[in-house]
């Protein structure tokens, strides 16, 4: 795999693990304040533990094709537990270098 294709897979798995940690959050507020549902926990619990499998697994290739040090590595990792922090890292990484850039598209 290339860098790039790596650092797209990261970008797609952290933004789509921040999602399903606000889906999950929505959830779970209307289970447990109005106590009216359950039907978002229902829903977005598998698909948050899903997509938070795949960010460790991604995030795991990503070190090691990416040659992140230990440190970078445990801070992506550490990075899904608290809700939107992906994102964050994300940014983080691209701004320092640890991720590579985005290709700009040329205006014609």
């Amino acid at each position: 795999m290339t860098p790039r294709t790596v650092a797209s897979a990261f970008r797609v798995a952290a933004i789509a693990e921040a999602f399903s940690w606000v889906g999950l959050l929505i959830g779970m507020f209307v289970k447990y304040v109005p106590e009216t549902s359950e039907i978002g926990v229902k829903i977005f619990g598998p698909i948050h533990g899903g997509i938070f499998l795949a960010y460790v697994l991604i995030t795991l290739l990503a070190a090691r094709v990416l040659r992140w040090s230990p440190g970078t590595t445990v801070l992506a990792l550490a990075a899904s537990i608290p809700p939107l922090v992906t994102v964050w890292f994300e940014r983080w990484a691209t701004r320092t270098g640890r991720l590579p850039a985005r290709d700009v598209v040329p205006t014609t």
